[in-house]
């Protein structure tokens, strides 16, 4: 019987090395393998639970927001009858309490004027030069044509340029564009096109519009020159009754008679009078405050199954949560459930701490009302209510309006010494005595009227830096006021000025029987001059010769420190504790001496502060995040390692069955050629 060697040895038995090299590359990959499973799920479920972290917070965030806004403290309802006569348009926190009634006598109506009709609407005028538009007055005579007119020096003049090429559309698109509350309109009346001008409403907004140019006559509307316009409707005050009190306004949308409401006035209705009242309406501030306790036992419930071990209430196991094992997470609710138990930070009196109206914390950390402490505090002490949640921020000083500035989530709470030792001031100049003709010194009159139209009385002004354009008198006055306002007037309405928003104000002095021009802004920079006076202004009083009064910058201390005075502007130190706050002041402060600064956020704003501060881009939560991405990419990283070195391994253990194919197939070789060999031996001896 023939005997083969390598089959008894067990070689070349065929061997499955494809699945047996498949195997031991998987049993070698696994546990690494597993490991970074392991640990990626548990990143990936990090990142997801702040996900959920970020989004519960920020919905807790936005109940935060009435609280610390003093409004919701200040609000007020109020219940208008049902009338066609008024509209209320919106009742302010803070509007005055009390029961009112109105009366209205009548509305408030526009300056309308319509100017020369022309065929074609886009046809050339042929017509250049300016317009001057201002608004005031208007006295009309007997046969109501316009007669004289006062201007009204609050509003500034609009000076229109004209060219000969401009038509009717673009004369009108000019005046809208002047932004002074002019709405001119192209209409098309029988064929004919007429520019139609409309007024802001009020007695002292009617037009009077002057030309420099023969061209622009028939654009006239003034005392001398009108036959070419039609009036179409005069401009009037409205009258109102306020408990019997009667007042005018030059707007149908009233919002200054009773602070807080603003109402529209529809119709004249003489004789009804309408009642209402308005009462401070503490249930919204109430419902706030309910609102964020039970946003906040949410919140915590949120966190604490995020950062706890919770028992499944279906299976009875254990279940950890998504940050069970963070230590940034919990020291975040750490520092959540701590400022709920702390006293307020800048609150020195009165209620200091959620228990002074009766919330407290439970023994399972959320918290509960003790609704009769909680009603009593609202009821009997509501302001305190107010100075518990929302921000605190008052001087003592009637002359230091304290405001919150860009940076005031830097500003430390407390109690600030406040000393202002410079005043700030305006930039002033004022003019030689009057040498008009006709102007009595004595009575500070005209005993005749001025007519400016026959002279030059030109000059040009610098405001602050700013240089004008040539302005003008042109008009005729009949009292030194009426020159004063016209002054005002020319000056605010010079484009120049305008662009740079450079105004003054021009007072008359009758001690020294003189023009005095004060700048509205404060500071160094606040300074006027005069240059380019024709001879007949020097009659005003004006002169390129004259000098001016600086204004001064307002200086003195915050918290001990020097502030940065900008004109009537004081602005902390950088290093103070204050820094954030800014001040507006006014004169007088000095003589006040040394005031003190109250400045708290409130709970609700210091509690909005924290959350602020763990969802910014550079807090905490955005920092854990990234580092948890960065261990993803870290397990990313160790993939592509193992991928690699199991392809290493592969190889190498490829090779080596390799080779041990290939000494089986050299040893299948040899066994097969042996084959039989020990019959074809000699000398061997057969048993039979």
């Amino acid at each position: 019987m023939a005997t083969n060697i390598v089959s008894s040895l067990g070689a070349g038995s065929g061997i499955d090395t494809t699945s047996l090299i498949s195997g031991l590359v998987a049993a070698e990959r696994a546990p690494t393998e597993s490991r970074l499973d392991t640990r990626q799920t548990k990143l990936e479920a990090q990142i997801s639970a702040y996900g959920t972290l970020k989004s519960a917070l920020s919905t807790f965030q936005g109940l935060l927001s009435p609280l610390a806004n003093n409004d919701t403290f200040n609000a007020r309802s109020v219940a208008l009858p049902d009338t066609t006569v008024i509209t209320a348009n919106s009742l302010d926190a803070g509007a005055q309490p009390g029961t009112y009634q109105i009366e209205v006598a009548d509305v408030a109506r526009a300056h309308t004027l319509a100017l020369p009709t022309v065929e074609d609407k886009n046809s050339a005028l042929g017509a250049s030069g300016t317009l001057t538009l201002q608004f005031g007055d208007w006295t009309y005579d007997v046969s109501k044509n316009p007669s004289s007119f006062a201007v009204n020096d609050e509003r500034a003049a609009i000076n229109i340029s004209i060219a000969a090429t401009d038509t009717l559309v673009t004369l009108a698109q000019k005046i809208n564009d002047s932004d002074s509350g002019i709405q001119a309109s192209v209409l098309s009346v029988d064929g004919q096109n007429q520019l139609m001008l409309t007024a802001p409403s009020g007695a002292s907004n009617a037009l009077q519009i002057t030309s420099d140019d023969v061209s622009l006559v028939d654009f006239e509307y003034n005392a001398i020159n009108y036959a070419g316009v039609t009036e179409t409707q005069q401009a009037s005050d409205a009258l109102i009754y306020l408990n019997g009190l009667a007042i005018t306004r030059e707007t149908n949308i009233i919002g200054d008679v009773i602070p807080g409401l603003s109402f529209t006035l529809n119709k004249s209705s003489e004789g009804e009078k309408l009642s209402f009242t308005i009462e401070e309406d503490t249930a919204i501030a109430e419902q706030a405050v309910r609102d964020f306790v039970d946003g906040y036992n949410v919140l915590y419930q949120s966190i604490k199954n995020l950062t706890s071990v919770t028992e499944d209430p279906d299976t009875g196991e254990t279940v950890p949560g998504g940050l069970a094992t963070d230590g940034s997470a919990k020291a975040l609710f750490s520092q959540l459930r701590s400022m709920i138990s702390q006293t307020v930070p800048g609150v020195d009196d009165g209620f200091t701490a959620l228990t002074n109206i009766g919330i407290r914390t439970e023994l399972d950390g959320t918290l509960a009302i003790s609704e009769d402490e909680f009603l009593s505090g609202f009821s009997d002490n509501f302001d305190l209510v107010e100075s518990l949640f929302a921000t605190t921020l008052q001087s003592d000083n009637p002359y230091v309006i304290a405001k919150a500035g860009s940076y005031v989530s830097r500003a430390t709470p407390g109690s600030y010494a406040i000393n202002i030792t410079v005043d700030p001031s305006q930039g002033n100049i004022t003019g030689n005595a009057l040498t008009l003709a006709n102007f009595d010194a004595v009575t500070d009159t005209l005993s005749a009227s001025f007519d400016a139209s026959v002279s030059d009385y030109s000059f040009k002004i610098s405001v602050n830096g700013t240089m004008s354009d040539s302005i003008s008198l042109t008009g005729t006055y009949s009292t030194i006021d009426e020159v004063r306002a016209e002054l005002q007037s020319l000056i605010n309405g010079d484009v120049n000025l305008k662009a740079a928003r450079a105004e003054v104000d021009v007072s008359y002095d009758t001690a020294t029987d003189s023009f005095t021009f004060t700048s509205r802004d404060y500071g160094s920079s606040s300074k006027i001059s005069f240059s380019e006076v024709s001879s007949s202004a020097e009659e005003l009083g004006l002169s390129t010769a004259l000098t001016g009064t600086a204004g001064v910058d307002v200086a003195g201390t915050i918290d001990g420190l020097a502030g940065f005075g900008s004109g009537n502007v004081l602005l902390p130190d950088l290093e103070s504790d204050v820094y954030g706050l800014n001040f507006t002041i006014r004169p007088g402060a000095s003589a006040v001496g040394s005031s003190s600064l109250s400045f708290s956020r409130g709970f609700a704003g210091e509690l909005n502060q924290l959350i602020q501060r763990f969802l910014a881009s550079d807090g905490l939560i955005s920092s854990r995040e990234d580092n948890i991405n960065s261990q993803l990419d870290d397990v990313s990283d160790d993939r592509e390692e193992l991928d690699l070195k199991m392809e290493k391994y592969e190889a190498r253990i490829s090779a080596q069955f390799y080779a041990m194919e290939r000494i089986i197939s050299s040893l299948q070789s040899t066994g097969d050629s042996l084959t039989g060999i020990l019959d074809r031996l000699p000398f061997t001896a057969n048993r039979n």
